[in-house]
């Protein structure tokens, strides 16, 4: 016997009773299994008559071996009777037993209800981009940066040129340690060394010697500085410039991109670059707002387990990405000074709403009856082959086929959505001039007006579940 009590945030305490017969007969064969191990001395082991062997095994001992052997297969049963489908480990615990009977509570979570709003009014609205004179110009300076060449000059040091220069620190007269360098290049403005070491610099020479007076910030790291009064000793060694190339053909040649040979050209490709970038943040924009407009209208309860896992996939992704620096997830935390209940806490509200949308996604696939066919999972797979340099066979070590086929249904739901969004296009700023020749062109009205039927433009790119979500 069963009965599933479901309480907040879909987690809920299945009882399950097992009584008569059932119960007798697990007792013991857990008291026959217990007694095959059992020595008594003058007995052969396993000769040893039942009255004795009920003498020296403890019942609590044959309930606990009863319950250990049986769980399972009763939870299993629990939750065929009561329709249930657990989504994490479930806890179980013992209510009450005897020899008539045992009781036992399992304590879990199960998929949550999600209630959908008016899910196809939402819009979906793609702003149109532009790039300016000082975004190309910006982009053209900072390609010319990376080019430029350094070169020594006699006159006075100003921000943004680089001074080669040898320092020492002191501390009430004392050198500390890290306070020492030569021949290093600093750029100044870039605000590399504590506040006023740098501004100190600018107007110096190749040659000059200062003593700067500084104090270290309150919160500097090494608190055998922080807050002292401190002297630092510099002599300037020399003082470089930059000197950019001209966005001229050589220049255009020496980046070696592909079809640039001329400065028109480069141009050309530094426009188009930014004006795709600046279009797929837009799109990349206008799709979290639709994911968010989508989990405002969505109402559910979700358990906490399902925010926990999505935080600990945010930080395994974390812990990925700084191995590539050489950093371990514990190193960068330390370095941060912060602990992982504090990553954690910082990721709870995007991990819910992630999850959120998720589960609304899946409730659309639901909804408009929306599924992943065994083929379009393959071909999924051999998509991923391909994007990976991999055999088929050994991506589908790493892939679960249930979760990629709910990954498409997802995706298949995302694409509904925003295709069934209505797109608009918000409408440029006239300018004087064009609203002076609008002005012109004005004719009489004629007496019947006749007007062109809107229409909405379907958008049917498809778009990585990922960014969806």
């Amino acid at each position: 016997m069963s009965n599933w009590t479901l309480n907040e945030k879909s987690t809920g305490v299945l009882s399950v009773t097992v009584e008569g017969d059932a119960w007798k007969s697990a007792c013991k064969k857990a008291f026959n299994k217990i007694a095959k191990g059992v020595e008594v001395k003058g007995f052969r082991k396993g000769s040893v008559p039942t009255k004795i062997l009920e003498r020296e095994i403890n019942k609590q001992h044959v309930y606990a071996v009863a319950i250990d052997d049986n769980a399972n297969e009763w939870f299993g049963k629990a939750l065929e009777e009561e329709k249930l489908m657990p989504i994490n480990q479930a806890s179980m615990d013992m209510k009450e037993v005897s020899d008539e009977k045992v009781v036992l509570e399992f304590t879990f979570s199960v998929p949550p209800t999600v209630e959908l709003g008016d899910y196809k009014s939402l819009t979906y609205t793609v702003p149109e981009v532009e790039v300016s004179e000082e975004e190309f110009n910006a982009e053209l300076d900072r390609m010319r940066e990376v080019y430029a060449d350094m070169e020594e000059k006699d006159g006075a040091a100003e921000e943004g040129d680089t001074v080669e220069i040898d320092y020492e620190g002191f501390k009430d007269g004392v050198p500390f340690e890290g306070g020492k360098a030569e021949g290093f290049d600093l750029v100044l403005g870039s605000h590399s060394f504590i506040e006023g070491f740098e501004e100190k610099l600018i107007g110096s020479k190749a040659g000059e010697e200062k003593e700067l007076e500084l104090t270290f910030p309150e919160d500097y790291p090494a608190k055998e500085l922080a807050g002292a009064p401190v002297i630092f000793k510099v002599k300037v060694n020399k003082v470089k410039t930059k000197v950019l190339p001209e966005v001229n053909d050589d220049f255009a040649k020496d980046l070696n991109a592909p079809d640039v040979n001329t400065a028109e050209d480069l141009k050309k490709m530094v426009r188009t670059r930014l004006e795709n970038g600046k279009k797929a943040q837009a799109e990349n924009e206008a799709v979290t707002e639709l994911m968010n407009k989508l989990a405002d209208v969505t109402t559910v309860e979700i358990p906490d387990v399902m925010v926990e896992d999505e935080i600990n996939g945010k930080l395994a992704e974390m812990g990925q990405q700084l191995q590539q620096y050489g950093i371990s997830v514990e190193q960068y935390l330390s370095m941060m000074g912060k602990k992982i209940e504090d990553v954690k806490a910082e990721l709870y509200d995007e991990a819910h709403k992630s999850v959120k949308v998720r589960l609304a996604l899946e409730e659309v696939a639901k909804k408009e009856n929306l599924e992943a066919t065994e083929e379009m999972v393959e071909e999924e797979f051999n998509r991923m082959a391909e994007a990976y340099k991999m055999e088929v066979e050994t991506i589908k070590q790493y892939v679960n086929p249930i979760h990629l086929k709910l990954d498409l249904v997802r995706q298949q739901a995302f694409n509904l959505l925003k295709g069934e969004a209505v797109e608009k296009k918000p409408a440029k700023k006239a300018t004087k001039k064009t609203a002076e020749k609008k002005t012109a062109e004005k004719k009489p009205a004629a007496k019947k007006t006749t007007t062109k039927k809107a229409t909405t433009k379907k958008t049917t790119k498809k778009a990585e579940t990922k960014d969806a979500e």
